[in-house]
């Protein structure tokens, strides 16, 4: 705790040192990104040391890698608003592979261990206690990112710390959550093919096409396909009730979610995967590289 307290100290001093009408908006909030990353992930090797019980040890994690994925995504918000659509991919990009590469087993979404449980690798009560974990984690972090609004660096923080949220969602509500859905399904059927097939660059593939997948979903429901993420963000909002709220990013997440586990266990996208179907003559992943 007070590695933290001392790191982000030398970060505001450093920060408030600069003249804050010169000080590029741009570079206030991938300082802060990056100071979100850095003290989570010092949290995380914390609990990796401190904590002997593995199942607690994973509960810590998921509140910690739902804090940094909720605390990095609030200031996306300010990026994508401020420096449009494009530069708000670039920095999902990126911020997908370090995730990827640092979070072990946690997830951050709930509907993996839904999955977990259809799949028989996790029971209910573990689901439901990874998902309130996360839920902590998501909620909790919003203090931390309001206290750095209300310094007010960048005039892209302006009235940041005290505004009310409007929903992202443009669509009638069937409609956002088949766009959460259906994108949600992608998703997680193309992580399963590249856990399978395992080729080279997996890493960022996956990250390019949730990337993608956002951005395509971003004018329609905001492209969260995560429901701690959008309630996180989003719950309580203007432009949307709780109820509507629920089916678009609850319910249409978690549903696409679940259906992905059984189109993928179809016989024909498994062996479109396992490299048996030929095309020309030859396997589609044949001479692969791991």
């Amino acid at each position: 705790m007070k590695f933290s307290v001392d790191v982000l100290g030398v970060f505001l001093k450093i920060v408030i040192r600069i003249n804050k009408e010169q000080f590029a908006p741009l570079v206030v909030s991938t300082l802060f990104i990056l100071l979100t990353s850095i003290l989570a992930h010092c949290a995380r090797r914390l609990v990796q040391s401190l904590v002997r019980d593995p199942f607690v040890r994973l509960l810590c994690e998921e509140a910690i890698a739902a804090a940094e994925l909720c605390g990095c995504c609030f200031e996306l918000i300010v990026v994508a608003d401020n420096f449009g659509v494009a530069t708000y991919a670039v920095y999902l990009f990126a911020l997908t592979i370090w995730w990827s590469l640092n979070w072990g087993e946690a997830t951050a979404c709930p509907y993996t261990h839904i999955e977990d449980v259809i799949e028989g690798r996790g029971d209910v009560r573990k689901a439901l206690m990874k998902t309130w974990a996360e839920l902590g984690g998501g909620m909790l972090v919003f203090k931390y990112v309001q206290m750095y609004w209300a310094l007010e660096i960048a005039d892209t923080h302006k009235d940041k710390a005290v505004e009310d949220c409007s929903a992202d969602l443009q669509v009638p509500v069937l409609y956002g959550a088949l766009v959460e859905g259906i994108a949600t399904c992608l998703c997680r059927l193309a992580s399963r093919a590249l856990g399978d097939i395992n080729p080279r660059f997996a890493t960022g593939i996956d990250a390019f096409v949730g990337t993608s997948l956002v951005v395509a979903a971003f004018d329609y429901s905001g492209g969260y396909f995560n429901p701690v993420l959008a309630t996180s963000l989003k719950a309580g909002c203007h432009g949307h009730t709780l109820s509507e709220f629920a089916t678009v990013y609850w319910a249409g997440a978690c549903a696409g979610s679940i259906l992905s586990v059984y189109l993928y266990k179809l016989r024909a996208v498994q062996e479109y995967v396992r490299g048996t179907t030929e095309v020309n003559g030859d396997s589609i992943w044949a001479g692969k590289e791991d």
